[in-house]
């Protein structure tokens, strides 16, 4: 009786455990807030690669999807994107793998993620203005009640 009160356990919790990851339909990576696919075959000449507009900055979550900033679910942290020349950026850019440049061409808009704007430079360099000026305010005003 024990046995079985035990199998049966182990059956109803390894039943109701499970292991999910994303299956992705394409390498992507993102850009300025737009996610583009990676073309595996279209490589590009090295004149038709023009300045360095950025990079992978963080990973896309295998589990969720989610992902912010400069991100990619395929391509690894510091590989570059460029410009192409001729072609907007809101159409395609470059991106640098093993020596080679491949096409990247706009699907859509990166989906929102609170984390973009938590790191904004914009949010960082307010919250430094604000704290500076707060300083300012305290210090000036120490200076009065010490008169």
């Amino acid at each position: 009786m024990k046995k079985i009160f035990l199998l049966s356990l182990v059956l109803i919790f390894t039943s109701f455990a499970s292991a999910q990851a994303l299956t992705w339909a394409y390498g992507f990576v993102v850009w300025d807030g737009n996610v583009y696919e990676v073309k595996d075959e279209e490589f590009l000449q090295d004149e038709e690669v023009g300045e360095v507009i950025g990079e992978v900055e963080t990973q896309a979550d295998d589990m969720t999807g989610a992902h912010y900033g400069n991100a990619s679910n395929y391509y690894p942290i510091g590989t570059k994107y460029y410009e192409i020349t001729g072609t907007p950026t809101s159409e395609a850019i470059a991106v640098e793998v093993d020596g080679q440049w491949l096409k990247a061409v706009y699907v859509n808009k990166a989906p929102f993620h609170i984390m973009n704007i938590l790191t904004s430079p914009y949010l960082i360099a307010t919250v430094v203005l604000i704290i500076l000026v707060i300083a300012g305010i305290i210090i000036r005003n120490s200076r009065f009640v010490d008169q």
